[in-house]
């Protein structure tokens, strides 16, 4: 533990597993103050207790990020336990995939409401308390599916081209009151959801063993490398990084066609 987050106050969405689990406990060895959101209350309760466990300021509620009152509820609630947020990391996200004309409406919907709108109701929510403050950061977790396109993933790219575009339009729009908005975009990683996309296949293994010669280095990230990128762009240490992107994927992104 460096304290690189001393005086962070966070609240982090989709935090009782996976890529936003992995960044809560890096926060917290950090020094960090959590507010932990997620819709799973029986998980994000008991990762909440083993954090207060091991002696770290943390506070937990389920909730909704979609629905905008019960998010502002939440700040509120969070605020009352462990101070005003200054920083905010919208993780909360839910795999589409689909062809565009098989999509149905409730698919888009689905979408939108999670990977979009619902990152907009937390922003929404505390930048009135980050300016008052005199500024802080706002953290969203996109993906490579911001920038690229894979076909048969429709409309899960859509939905975070859109939220990279928020974060630009929010970084220039709150730059002047000290507000930071970055993106963070992992490529894959081994989280449950790509254990979950690969036991979608015949086999498994073979589905697995594909998405590894995809990488130049022939492994995926791990949710901590996630999080210790995620420790840089709150903390800080990059205080002109403001309105972009960095992107944690091994090199996924960059080469034309795999080895």
């Amino acid at each position: 533990m460096s304290n690189r987050l001393l005086d962070k106050r966070i609240m982090i969405t989709g935090a009782a597993q996976g890529i936003g689990l992995a960044i809560a406990n890096a926060f917290a060895r950090e020094g960090a103050s959590l507010f932990l959101i997620d819709r799973d209350e029986a998980l994000l309760q008991e990762e909440a207790a083993k954090l207060k466990g091991e002696g770290y300021q943390v506070g937990a509620r389920s909730a909704d990020i979609t629905d905008a009152k019960a998010i502002v509820a939440a700040v509120a609630e969070g605020e009352a336990e462990i101070g005003r947020i200054n920083a905010l990391v919208n993780n909360a996200g839910v795999n589409v995939f689909s062809e565009p004309l098989d999509t149905s409406d409730e698919e888009w919907n689905r979408c939108f409401d999670i990977n979009l709108k619902g990152a907009w109701n937390c922003s929404k929510a505390v930048l009135p308390g980050l300016i008052d403050q005199g500024g802080g950061v706002i953290l969203n977790i996109a993906s490579t599916h911001a920038f690229t396109i894979i076909p048969h993933t429709f409309p899960y790219p859509l939905a975070k081209h859109a939220l990279l575009g928020m974060t630009k339009s929010l970084g220039l729009e709150y730059a002047p009151k000290n507000v930071r908005v970055n993106a963070l975009a992992p490529g894959y990683v081994a989280t449950q959801k790509v254990i979950d996309y690969w036991n979608g296949f015949p086999d498994p293994e073979a589905a697995k063993a594909e998405t590894m010669k995809l990488h130049p280095n022939g492994r995926i990230a791990t949710p901590e490398e996630i999080a210790m990128a995620a420790v840089f762009m709150i903390s800080d240490e990059c205080p002109f990084m403001n309105a972009t992107c960095l992107t944690v994927d091994g090199g996924l992104s960059v080469q034309q066609h795999p080895a």
